[in-house]
């Protein structure tokens, strides 16, 4: 029986921190024997915001390293970079032209990007989901991972195939329709700093997340400083105390234990006794972790050789569906 396919990926902007890695990777992670998985580090969303052009080649590689120290498996999973295969930008090109703008300006990361870009905002951040649309569309994916903040951009993909095999091979669509592919529950991490907001790359300040390289020390200062609250006993349930609900719920995942088990065992603790056992749980969560990318980093010909494979075995895909796009269209073939 043939695996469905599978497509996601990271920017490499910055560390991977828990909310990366309890949110997405690890569901990667835990479901790839079920699918053919393809995932990419992103390096073409990666400058639709301002970024360090001296940095974003290390980064992507230290991404890449992450997944592979993380539990990707290549057994089940092939990794490349999204700027190593042209057919990306090209086929963003072809799908602008037949996405209508104004569906690009009522998406809402842009609206709210865009404030905060100001007059800087730049058109790459206009056509970001058209691009997203373009790495999901060339695979052919039949499951995107997304959580909530993702679910717009893969209805715009879907929306943009139908558009594309309605106005130009109806009798034999060329652009699969990607279904969703839920995260589980509990997999949404909240930041340190104020447990309402997502835990995310782009705060500014470091302190509001756990990155998956922080050192122990660097660990114990985030969680020692973290918001809490007043009140003596901590529970998952009370609408009033997020801070809590996020914290027990970190400690939930990364030690294996139920939500019933952590409820028993900290219903009478205060945050003095919590906070050092989250602390060395997430410690001994991450070494693994650590160890494994170290490895990594540390045999660069291998990493290389990973990436390679990847990108010819993505590449294969993506130039079939490239040129099965550019003959719907009309477009002649290379002499």
């Amino acid at each position: 029986m043939v695996k469905q396919r599978v497509l996601s990926g990271v920017q490499p902007t910055g560390n991977l921190h828990l909310g990366n890695y309890l949110g997405a990777i690890r569901n990667w992670v835990e479901g790839q024997s079920q699918y053919e998985n393809f995932f990419c580090v992103v390096d073409l969303h990666a400058i639709t915001a301002p970024h360090d052009a001296s940095t974003l080649a290390e980064n992507t590689y230290k991404i890449a390293a992450l997944y592979l120290a993380c539990g990707i498996d290549l057994q089940y999973s092939s990794i490349f970079v999204q700027s190593h295969i042209s057919a990306h930008s090209e086929l963003t090109w072809l799908l602008n032209c037949i996405t209508p703008l104004n569906w690009l300006e009522d998406m809402i990361q842009f609206k709210e990007k865009a404030v905060k870009q100001g007059e800087n905002v730049n058109t790459g951040l206009l056509d970001y989901p058209v691009l997203m649309a373009a790495d999901i569309l060339l695979y052919q994916a039949d499951k995107v991972p997304v959580g909530e903040d993702q679910k717009q951009h893969l209805e715009l993909t879907r929306d943009i195939a139908n558009r594309f095999n309605y106005q130009f091979c109806r009798e034999k669509p060329v652009l699969k329709l990607p279904e969703p592919l839920i995260r589980a529950e509990g997999a949404r991490v909240m930041s340190l700093t104020d447990g309402t907001r997502k835990m995310s790359k782009s705060d500014p300040s470091d302190m509001s997340r756990i990155n998956l390289l922080d050192t122990p020390d660097q660990i114990q200062n985030k969680i020692k400083r973290c918001k809490t609250d007043s009140v003596r006993g901590l529970t998952f349930d009370d609408s009033e105390r997020p801070e809590a609900r996020n914290l027990l719920t970190l400690y939930m995942v990364l030690s294996g234990k139920t939500k019933e088990e952590v409820a028993a065992e900290c219903q009478d603790m205060g945050w003095g006794q919590f906070k050092p056992l989250l602390t060395e749980t997430t410690i001994n969560a991450l070494k693994p972790i650590q160890e494994k990318y170290q490895a990594v980093m540390d045999d660069k010909g291998y990493l290389e050789s990973v990436l390679r494979d990847g990108r010819q075995k993505a590449e294969a895909i993506a130039s079939i569906t490239l040129a099965q796009v550019k003959a719907a269209l009309g477009y002649s073939v290379p002499l």
